[in-house]
């Protein structure tokens, strides 16, 4: 499929239905169903009215989890201490830990590093999931991991993960910016 190329997206108000995929969400699990219908839910309910942060302390109510991992770039240490923070005031029991967890340098595994001349951890994102695994998180929340990091600590995670914070050191930390910046249009579309 290329829904991204349709010129009349009949799906979204119309019930188009381009593939039989709509089975698949009525063999959902249990647990599956209900975060479908809690995410459902504060759509509905807070559409355009709640952050993406309001948004992840009510689904985690909701769902009624207690634990709360948070995976996170040691570049966003201080945003981490705050989201950690958030959670913590609202009641959760948090566990967060550092893309460094494991210090094994770069060079022991035979990839590059930044400064060649010096000491460079390897950011450890299985390490990072191992460890939430370990405390038995029920929801995980991705803050900055790099990309690649990011998906092998979604591969390795036993919970649920979502992203708070997507890493982009040039834009700020908000990578939908390449989108709307006209300079960026130009420089990857020639627009």
């Amino acid at each position: 499929m290329k829904c991204h190329k349709c010129s009349s997206p009949g799906c979204y108000m119309e019930g188009k239905n381009c593939k039989e995929l709509g089975k698949q969400l009525q063999r959902l699990s249990d647990f599956e169903r209900k975060l479908l219908e809690v995410s459902s839910e504060i759509e509905r309910e807070f559409y355009c009215r709640m952050t993406r942060l309001e948004e992840l302390l009510e689904f985690a109510n909701r769902m009624e989890f207690r634990k709360i991992g948070i995976a996170f770039c040691i570049g966003l240490f201080e945003e981490a201490k705050l989201v950690a923070e958030v959670f913590e005031r609202c009641g959760f029991e948090v566990f967060s830990v550092a893309c460094k967890v494991g210090a094994v340098d770069k060079s022991e595994l035979g990839l590059g590093k930044i400064r060649p001349q010096e000491k460079e951890s390897v950011c450890n994102p299985v390490g990072q999931a191992k460890v939430l695994n370990e405390v038995g998180t029920e929801m995980n929340v991705i803050v900055g991991l790099c990309v690649g990091h990011d998906m092998l600590f979604q591969v390795y995670s036993r919970a649920p993960v979502t992203t708070l914070i997507v890493k982009d050191r040039v834009l700020a930390h908000n990578p939908a910016g390449a989108i709307y910046s006209t300079y960026y249009r130009r420089k990857f579309l020639n627009r």
